[in-house]
């Protein structure tokens, strides 16, 4: 029976059935992070004209690419995490591309680290899509494309200053939005020298002609750099806040730095998802981790094991290189590609990481610093795969290792998108939360709060989806509402202080928010608990003692009759909101707030006794507050004194808010009240 076969027509799926794996399964249940709100809202209500503007500042040629894409794909989550697939898998076919390009006769290889690529381990932003997708994906597409025509002007003399031309426009358009890939030139100077090795002898020769070859690339690298000077020198830059960056390191901190760059990017990435794993391995999301690692390896050692182009490249030196192989017999790699693969694999990680480095950034993994790896991904995995291919000499044992590489990297990627499904699942309920609690709110009023309970997001990124929520007016001047962290924000130039009357002012791109200390609504978000709007006249600041200042320091600014609560509330889009959840907790608990806020004790205790019915209690004992209360004003005080005992011996960070609604009770409450009250203060020792 003839065995099956993978020819070099199928190296296309083979790429599509990777990406799919590795970032297509959660895609329905992912959306929004970090700034792709802040871009999102600008393309929706300022128009994807405003990009031009916007980034003048930054980065000026990104401009033009967010105006392109914005002014093409809605700003739908789902269409964007869609596109951020398409653009991912034309990155990795222009990886290969290059790569074929360079290396003709090792075609196997060149595919094996173009597949390592794809699905690259260390970088975990690939569901940051409209930001990602413009700030870096797009231009390193057009890079990795003008690599690839270097390489083909050289071994395609008849078409060389064609194939030049292509390469240097290419080159433009990869290196002038973003300075990410800056770092990459040198290894095109490296592969250059690598071909022209081929049929060059001599030092003096291969350096003469590498140099005639490498000049339009190097006038406009020399061309970028001097712009990059004159521009951060320049009145028109304006530099981000960039509150982690580090001071210039010492040598020796500096070799340490690259020796850590080259350790994760080159070796700790590709098994990193078992020690991430291994930390939980019953639950069912490492499980399932696991499951999808075992299908990929099965699906890789399967393509690996049967891959053989049937013809030879079509771009193959024109000399006759000595070591080419026959035609229709390509070999797995042709002698030396795999020292050469290992050699600048390396200097592609080391030349990658110098950006990030120079702007005194940490390359920390699982965070949004590991963004910085886009820029070292297609030398760390030239790296990894040079270095399998030349220490392990059994081919069915380099199989095995490859796909091992590959579905772990799958397995990464499989878990990186199972958090960020968690962080957009957990956007949409606070979201809801806010519509629930805050039906309208006064414009120029600041929400502060101490962090959100939220992995991927920024105080900027809510300030873009309360604007959409509560101002959706298409072309404002100013931002109507910012939310603002104490816990970042506090002693900046954005909330100076805490005194009255201060002035609280977030920059926003082309618009800022400029409102008062004055103006202000103080929120918490606890990590399994609902929205809470805290209000001094609630003596919250004494409830949340025990919070970090950050949290309660705010909360003698807060005004909760900024908040219009006999308003209807706002009606968010499903695109990109979600629709509405149902029977849940906190719909129960917000509107509890919004009655208690309006001193409308009854709709309290039927709000509870629905949400009883329904088997719905609350996660975080705080949230019994408003009901206690409200069982205790409209007389039922064995209801209030039994949750506030089941309160008191579940959770004692609430000891302090039980004491301090029932002392008011004491002083506020009906005649009837005030005997349990002074009976549950004595008994807990509320007065000590």
């Amino acid at each position: 029976m003839k065995s099956v076969g993978f020819g070099a027509k199928t190296i296309p799926i083979a790429f599509a059935v990777a990406t799919c794996l590795a970032y297509g399964l959660l895609l329905p249940l992912t959306g929004f992070y970090w700034d792709d709100w802040p871009f999102a809202w600008i393309a929706r209500f300022r128009g994807p004209a405003d990009f031009i503007p916007a980034f003048l500042g930054f980065r000026p040629f990104l401009g033009p690419i967010f105006f392109l894409t914005t002014s093409l794909i809605p700003t739908n989550p789902m269409l964007w995490q869609v596109f951020a697939l398409v653009i991912h898998l034309v990155t990795a076919l222009a990886a290969w591309f290059a790569l074929d390009s360079i290396w003709p006769d090792s075609r196997r290889l060149m595919l094996i680290a173009s597949l390592l690529f794809l699905v690259f381990p260390g970088y975990s932003q690939h569901w940051v899509a409209l930001t990602h997708i413009n700030q870096e994906w797009i231009s390193l597409i057009f890079y990795l494309l003008s690599f690839g025509f270097s390489a083909r002007a050289l071994r395609n003399p008849q078409h060389s200053h064609l194939h030049t031309i292509w390469a240097t426009l290419f080159m433009v358009v990869g290196i002038l939005p973003t300075e990410y890939f800056i770092g990459l030139e040198p290894i095109r100077l490296l592969f250059i020298w690598v071909i022209i090795a081929e049929t060059t002898d001599g030092l003096r020769q291969r350096l003469i002609k590498s140099l005639k070859a490498c000049w339009p690339y190097l006038l406009i690298w020399f061309a970028d750099v001097l712009w990059l000077i004159y521009y951060y020198r320049s009145g028109i830059y304006v530099s981000y806040d960039l509150a982690n960056a580090q001071a210039a390191p010492a040598l020796n901190e500096s070799l340490l730095l690259f020796g850590d760059a080259i350790w994760k990017s080159g070796l700790y990435v590709w098994i990193q998802v078992l020690v991430l794993t291994a930390k939980s391995p019953t639950t069912p999301s490492s499980l399932l981790t696991l499951v999808i690692v075992a299908v990929a390896f099965l699906l890789a050692y399967v393509y690996l094991s049967h891959f053989s182009p049937s013809a030879s490249p079509p771009y193959r030196s024109t000399s006759g290189a000595a070591g080419s192989p026959d035609e229709g017999a390509v070999a797995d790699v042709r002698p030396g590609v795999a020292l050469h693969a290992v050699l600048i694999g390396l200097a592609g990680v080391l030349f990658g990481r110098v950006p990030s480095f120079a702007a005194g950034l940490p390359l920390t993994l699982q965070s949004s610093y590991d963004r910085f790896m886009i820029s070292m991904m297609f030398g760390a995995s030239l790296l990894i795969a040079g270095l399998v291919e030349l220490l392990i000499k059994n081919r069915r044992v380099r199989t095995c290792i490859f796909a091992g590489l590959l579905a772990l990297a799958v397995g990464q990627q499989f878990f990186n998108a199972n958090i960020f499904r968690r962080d957009w699942q957990r956007q949409q309920q606070i979201y809801w939360q806010f519509a629930w609690r805050i039906p309208s709110l006064e414009p120029q009023t600041a929400i502060l709060t101490q962090q959100m309970p939220l992995d991927y997001e920024t105080d900027l990124s809510m300030t873009a989806a309360l604007n959409w929520i509560y101002a959706p007016q298409a072309h404002p001047s100013q931002l109507a509402y910012a939310l603002v962290y104490t816990e970042k924000r506090l002693g900046g130039s954005v909330l100076p202080n805490l005194e009255g009357g201060t002035p609280i002012q977030m920059p926003f791109r082309t618009v800022e928010f400029r409102g008062s200390t004055s103006q202000v609504i103080v929120i918490y978000v606890p990590p399994n608990g609902c929205l809470r709007v805290l209000d001094p006249g609630l003596d919250d600041a004494e409830t949340y003692g025990r919070f970090p200042a950050s949290l309660t320091a705010p909360i003698a600014l807060s005004d909760p009759s900024l908040i219009h609560v006999d308003a209807p509330s706002p009606l968010l889009p499903n695109s990109p909101f979600g629709s509405e959840p149902t029977s849940t907790w906190c719909y129960y608990y917000e509107k509890a707030e919004l009655a208690r806020q309006n001193r409308d004790w009854p709709r309290i205790v039927q709000l509870a006794s629905v949400a009883a019915q329904q088997g719905l209690g609350p996660q975080d004992a705080f949230e019994w507050l408003p009901f206690i209360e409200a069982y205790a004003r409209t007389g039922d005080l064995t209801a209030a004194e039994q949750i506030t005992r089941d309160a008191w011996n579940r959770e004692p960070k609430v000891h302090r808010g039980l004491c301090v609604l029932w002392k008011r009770l004491q002083a506020e409450g009906q005649a009837e009240a005030r005997g349990p009250a002074a009976r549950i203060i004595h008994e807990f020792e509320c007065g000590q």
